[in-house]
């Protein structure tokens, strides 16, 4: 399996912006499909973003379209979620998911890593 680390998660006030990173390692990363999954306190883990595995094919949660960008830069193993007009709704861990297939499933699959903290404050 891939071992994937997230960054860049934190304070926010709402109307801002915020950047999530994730680097993979272990296996080629051009070989999987890269996901955002988040999760709030006693909801379900929802699918925020994902984009194919060369970076040509996006698609989004309604609630993120529009706000939110998945990028990936297969040279350096890494995947990125830009978040723009942060909203207090938009507070969870948020969780880099990769797997072999393209669309991800609800749920994602694959490899996860451990999460980071974004809390977006009104």
């Amino acid at each position: 399996q891939v071992q994937l680390i997230e960054s860049g998660g934190g304070l926010v006030q709402a109307g801002g912006s915020m950047r999530l990173s994730c680097v993979a390692s272990g296996r080629p990363f051009v070989n999987y499909a890269m996901g955002w999954f988040r999760q709030s306190p006693g909801k379900e883990r929802e699918f925020v973003a994902a984009v194919s595995w060369t970076g040509g094919s996006t698609y989004y949660a309604d609630s993120v379209r529009g706000r939110f960008t998945i990028s990936r830069d297969n040279a350096k193993n890494m995947v990125f979620l830009q978040m723009n007009s942060l909203k207090p709704e938009d507070t969870a861990v948020y969780y880099c998911n990769a797997d072999s297939d393209y669309p991800l499933g609800p749920t994602g699959g694959g490899s996860w890593g451990q999460g980071t903290q974004v809390t977006v404050y009104s």
